[in-house]
């Protein structure tokens, strides 16, 4: 047996020993994966659910239900709030933290009135060698991360996820549009429609993956440096739709796509972590 078999059965044991689960399921590629195995391991005893709100890129929360149902999940939908939260709003570098912490209260709310024993997340055992202060409101409110607990990388998700026939094997990350802000910069309603807009109409126009970092009123645009002279021969189009949507300015981010990039500008060295996660070595 290889390892991904073994971490692949170690998962669903992990989801059998839980009874019944809740699952905070965005409808990227970790959480479609952890539906799946724990409706194939669990039953109706295991739960999707997704909070909706204006962080989220236009078609997304349409793509979750369109998943929930192709897996043959039960799937409730919980309105959510974040831009409620001054904190949240503010945009300091724990953002994820306090946006977290809201919405698996939330869940753990409906987990508790539908007598769901546990709530679990997407967390995979990459997630833990980057910044994500969202980690741990998860971990302060007991909710489990079994993807992480079964040691299962990235690219074994989206390997188990090919070798189920799902959909969202090859999908590219997307995380919430706050995402995209400065942190200090205040999020708006009104920013995060402008740069959902602006990325749909980037991805319509051709660039499969693309960030559009919203800097005022200047969009920095981050596309895969193979995609790079792609923008530039589209300059105009872009640069006129982006002026219609309310920006003044748009610039090319000559490093291309990267993952977090708003962490760059982080002090990494003095701050103490926002929490220690220790992992126990696969056997």
């Amino acid at each position: 047996m290889d390892c991904l078999e073994q971490k692949y059965g170690h998962l669903k044991e992990i989801l059998q020993g839980y009874g019944s689960v809740m699952v905070a399921f965005s409808g990227g590629v970790d959480s479609t994966l952890l539906l799946k195995v724990a409706v194939d391991t669990l039953k109706e005893k295991a739960i999707a659910v997704t909070s909706t709100g204006e962080l989220y890129s236009p078609g997304e929360i349409e793509e979750a239900v369109e998943l929930a149902r192709f897996i043959g999940a039960e799937h409730l939908i919980i309105a959510g709030s974040e831009l409620d939260n001054p904190v949240f709003t503010s945009n300091p570098p724990d953002r994820c933290y306090h946006c977290k912490k809201k919405e698996y209260g939330e869940i753990l709310a409906v987990a508790g009135a539908r007598d769901v024993k546990v709530v679990i997340d997407g967390v995979n055992a990459d997630d833990l060698n980057d910044y994500r202060p969202g980690i741990r409101a998860g971990i302060e409110l007991g909710v489990s991360s079994p993807l992480k607990d079964a040691g299962l990388r990235k690219e074994e998700i989206r390997a188990l996820s090919r070798k189920l026939g799902l959909p969202t094997a090859d999908k590219p990350a997307n995380p919430c549009l706050a995402s995209r802000f400065p942190y200090g910069t205040p999020i708006t309603t009104q920013g995060l429609r402008q740069v959902g807009a602006a990325e749909n109409f980037l991805r319509k126009l051709g660039i499969p993956q693309v960030r559009v970092r919203h800097h005022g009123n200047l969009a920095r645009i981050e596309a895969p440096s193979a995609y790079l002279k792609f923008v530039v021969e589209h300059a105009v189009e872009i640069e006129s739709k982006l002026r219609v949507l309310g920006y003044t300015y748009v610039a090319l981010d000559l490093l291309g796509y990267r993952t977090g990039s708003m962490n760059e500008t982080l002090n990494v060295h003095s701050p103490e972590p926002l929490f220690t996660v220790s992992v126990s070595s696969e056997k």
